[in-house]
């Protein structure tokens, strides 16, 4: 039986069970459009703060920008009071997107101060509750994401548990605690518990970044689908890889160092048209920085890109290799 399959979440049927995982600072509109056309079933949108949206500042209402080439689109909030996170759902649920994320594994200490993110699941009952009530505010499908765990205590179980109680469709399972940030061997076993102990679709997370631990993940966690955050850098080709693999049992061949340099440059110059010259050629250094990791002579590329301050000085630097 092969592991590509569809999944189901919520009302929405999707054709593959591969997925873009939310990242901030990273899966902006332009990346998540990228990833899709490279095969991506479902694309996150980056962390977006509850109250930002009730308080409709600038930068949340840009982040909220989506597009039909990427849907279908998961908008992913982060919060720890339910009434604001239902407002805000409420407030935004008109938007085109698909399904909306409440985040519950964020380990950024600026996230986890303030009682959000990964320092929700230290309370799966608070969990349940805040569930419960954005589910019932809005029509559109309600998920979570959350860790293993945090301060020492193992409660992805209970958590999810709480979480289906109250309305959620879909979990996503990190296998590492708050405290491992993304260090460390992920818990697979954990997100296998997790799977035995919930009836609603469960979503893998951790370390995927190729083939084989796509396969080891799918193979030991049971789970309906994955999702790939840190093994897109650079990298938006391994959702076609992933998908080749799994209905051919083929491997596809790494992109050629002038692809990887066409698909940056097509990447610069549609954040260009999204962000503006100054905003986007800033904002993708690191993404040029992970472009060309493990390229000849990459490190010195790297110290032109980064004093690059237009495209075309970039297209210029970057000609040694996309030059025919």
């Amino acid at each position: 039986m092969s592991l590509l399959k569809p999944i189901k979440i919520g009302n929405l049927d999707i054709p593959g069970n591969i997925f873009l995982a939310p990242m901030a600072g990273v899966t902006d509109l332009v990346f998540r459009e990228i990833c899709k056309s490279h095969g991506a079933f479902l694309v996150y949108t980056e962390l977006i703060s509850a109250k930002g949206i009730l308080y409709e500042s600038a930068n949340t209402q840009f982040l909220t920008q989506t597009s039909e080439k990427e849907r279908p689109t998961t908008l992913q909030i982060f919060g720890s009071d339910p009434k604001i996170l239902a407002s805000a759902a409420q407030k935004i649920e008109h938007l085109p997107f698909d399904i909306l994320d409440i985040n519950m594994g964020c380990p950024a200490k600026k996230i986890v101060n303030n009682g959000e993110g990964s320092a929700l699941i230290e309370f799966p009952k608070k969990v349940g509750e805040i569930v419960r009530t954005v589910s019932r505010a809005i029509k559109k499908p309600v998920t979570v994401k959350i860790r293993k765990g945090i301060n020492g205590k193992v409660t992805a179980l209970e958590v999810a548990k709480e979480a289906e109680a109250g309305g959620a469709v879909a979990i996503a399972v990190h296998g590492r605690t708050r405290e491992q940030q993304y260090e460390g061997v992920v818990d697979l076993d954990i997100i296998a518990k997790v799977k035995e102990s919930v009836t609603i679709p469960v979503i893998a997370s951790g370390d995927v970044v190729d083939t084989e631990s796509a396969k080891k993940t799918f193979s030991t966690t049971g789970a309906d689908a994955l999702m790939i955050g840190r093994g897109t850098f650079g990298n938006p080709w391994i959702f076609s890889k992933l998908i080749h693999f799994f209905k051919t049992g083929e491997t596809l061949p790494d992109p050629t160092p002038k692809e990887k340099m066409e698909t940056c440059l097509e990447h610069v110059y549609r954040s260009i048209l999204y962000r503006g010259e100054h905003v986007a050629i800033r904002e993708m250094r690191k993404h040029c920085g992970w472009y060309i990791k493990g390229l000849p002579g990459a490190a010195a590329l790297r110290t032109q890109i980064n004093k690059a301050s237009t495209y075309d000085q970039l297209k210029d630097v970057m000609s040694i290799y996309t030059a025919n």
